[in-house]
């Protein structure tokens, strides 16, 4: 019995056109179109006994390609807080995370020559298009990893409970009164109080340095690292992971301060960044 092959062709077409299986849309995008490919080979089952168990194998295949779907639209959800920080940093740092894996229009028009109008040929057409497809969701799930991987080392919480005593950018110098630029923010608070890594990531140093005084540098992965400066004592060592939110030192005055607080810098690419940038969490209490 010849089945027909356009709803099945419109269908898979469909499924092959997805953009990339990421952000909140995703999952019921995705599952729509499986749905109408399980249609396909419904009929299929239906109209021709005899290939009842080859499309019991399209079957199985298609419930595992959603459970995978289930898996990235789950996974793709950022915190819109967290989401809005990534967005906000250096095309370059981006650009790390991303992928590259989209399907082209040429595979499209390689296969769906071949649908003719026999089962057979009707079945060929959807396990390879779902076979695919299959293939195309390996490549999205690395790049949910790495966009997972992103979020987790933006710095986008404060690094102290106190308030802002130093901006980024021009200032006069407070020991001498003369123009200078700074750094990164100061947040003043009382000595003793805890400093939080800002992003997931290594403690590259842990140690004295100069008008930092005794300064805690955090690599987060990307091109992307952390410091903090005027600390009074460590809660972590170089070498160490640390999390967000993790304690990895104390306020304090050391080096070159004025009063108690924690100077802090964030940098990508080497290059110096305004922290307000990405500064859009509070810590965790």
């Amino acid at each position: 019995m010849t089945v027909s092959l356009l709803p099945g062709i419109a269908a898979v077409v469909g499924v092959l056109m997805l953009p990339i299986l990421m952000g909140l849309g995703a999952k019921w995008s995705a599952r729509a179109e499986i749905g109408e490919i399980r249609t396909a080979n419904n009929s299929l089952q239906e109209e021709n006994g005899s290939y009842r168990a080859a499309t019991g194998a399209l079957t199985a295949q298609i419930q595992s390609l959603e459970s995978v779907i289930n898996e990235l639209g789950a996974r793709s959800m950022l915190d819109p807080e967290q989401a809005r920080a990534m967005q906000k940093l250096p095309a370059l740092i981006k650009a790390r995370a991303a992928g590259g894996s989209q399907t082209s229009a040429a595979a499209v028009a390689t296969i769906l020559p071949t649908a003719l109008t026999s089962p057979e040929d009707t079945f060929g057409v959807l396990r390879d298009l779902l076979g695919g497809l299959e293939n195309r969701l390996v490549n999205v799930r690395q790049e949910v990893e790495r966009r997972e991987a992103l979020a987790a080392a933006t710095p986008s919480i404060w690094p102290a409970h106190g308030w802002v005593s130093g901006w980024f950018g021009g200032r006069s110098d407070p020991f001498t009164g003369e123009s200078g630029f700074h750094q990164g923010l100061d947040i003043s608070l009382e000595k003793g109080q805890p400093i939080y890594a800002t992003a997931d990531g290594a403690v590259e140093s842990a140690g004295y340095s100069g008008d930092y005084g005794n300064m805690v540098v955090v690599a987060h992965g990307f091109g992307l690292s952390t410091r903090y400066g005027h600390l009074s004592r460590f809660a972590v060592s170089t070498g160490e992971v640390v999390k967000r939110g993790q304690i990895i030192g104390y306020v304090g005055a050391t080096g070159r301060a004025t009063g108690p607080h924690v100077h802090y810098e964030i940098l990508a690419g080497g290059r110096l960044l305004n922290p307000l940038q990405l500064l859009t969490q509070p810590t965790n209490r």
